[in-house]
């Protein structure tokens, strides 16, 4: 019976241990390194079995994520230049034409200024006078290589102030006159002005342009020269 309290802490150990089985060696054994049966309870059996059982580790390999390769396409928008007609009625202009005035019969080159809201013709004596309790003025026109100006007197419908920069502000007459490029004539407001070293004498604005005519800038005198409008 002095066993008995040994062989109760072995049975102790093994529990603690778990699923590593304990042997005892000793003078009271058969054989040196004979295991000690094990001995099983009602109250200790099951306990004893769940940790008998103890599962093997394993070694757990996490899967690679998957790479999903998307492809990227850029649509890329190029301009697409369009013609646009051109109504019939319609006059094509160069940046420059042939222009004939009318009063005075003169046949000047003149710059299309698609910025200037009125016409603008550049005379010589210009001097303003009454006639009739209205108001008239009196200017000098000649066409180029003209030794011989024309006289020409026409009511004021209006004035008009114009800024100049570096020249400051003008005011100028503004008569009515015939312009007349290509086949078409308009009667339209030209304003008047003594100025000098101009490349051109008369600048033709939108009031003669609009709903008459477009410009194409990198062409000239595309009208050739003015057929004034027979007389009746």
């Amino acid at each position: 019976m002095r066993f008995f309290p040994i062989l109760c802490l072995l049975l102790a150990s093994q529990l603690i241990v778990g699923c590593e089985s304990f042997t005892l060696r000793g003078p009271w054994s058969e054989e040196p390194g004979t295991a000690i049966p094990e001995q099983r309870s009602e109250e200790t059996g099951p306990a004893l079995d769940a940790a008998a059982q103890c599962p093997e580790p394993q070694e757990v390999v996490c899967a690679e994520p998957e790479v999903k390769v998307v492809e990227r396409v850029i649509e890329r928008t190029y301009e697409k230049v369009v013609e646009v007609p051109v109504a019939k009625d319609k006059l094509v202009l160069g940046d420059v034409e042939v222009v004939a005035i009318e009063p005075g019969g003169v046949t000047l080159k003149a710059l299309i200024d698609t910025g200037a809201p009125t016409s603008s013709l550049s005379v010589k004596e210009l001097k303003p006078f009454e006639r009739d309790g209205k108001d008239w003025v009196r200017f000098q026109l000649a066409a180029p290589g003209d030794d011989e100006p024309v006289t020409v007197e026409l009511p004021i419908k209006r004035h008009v102030r114009v800024e100049r920069p570096g020249f400051g502000s003008q005011r100028r007459p503004i008569v009515n006159m015939s312009l007349t490029v290509g086949e078409v004539t308009h009667m339209v407001e030209v304003n008047l002005a003594e100025r000098n070293g101009m490349d051109y004498r008369l600048l033709v604005g939108r009031n003669f342009l609009k709903d008459a005519a477009v410009v194409d800038v990198s062409r000239r005198e595309v009208q050739g020269e003015p057929r004034l409008p027979v007389s009746k």
